[in-house]
């Protein structure tokens, strides 16, 4: 699955200036950020871990929008 993202053209910038010749731009962000690879963490996690883990993500994303939101609104006025 893919999802994309907008980034303010400044950060855009940065990140391609830091992009090497034989990377993407996914691969530069992983670099840039340290996440790990996800093939490194197979198999730590257990089923039920995995599904706690989704969970928690999307009830942290709900709470993210709607910070969000109200930033965008308060920003706005």
């Amino acid at each position: 699955m893919t999802k994309m993202i907008r980034v303010p053209d400044e950060y855009h910038a940065w990140v391609k200036a830091h992009n090497r010749d034989d990377e993407t731009m996914f691969e530069t962000l992983r670099r840039l950020t340290r996440e790990p690879d996800p093939e490194a963490l197979a198999g730590i996690l257990s089923s039920d871990e995995v599904d706690d883990a989704r969970d928690a993500a999307e009830r942290f994303g709900g709470r993210d929008d709607e910070r969000l939101t109200r930033a965008r609104e308060a920003f706005e006025e």
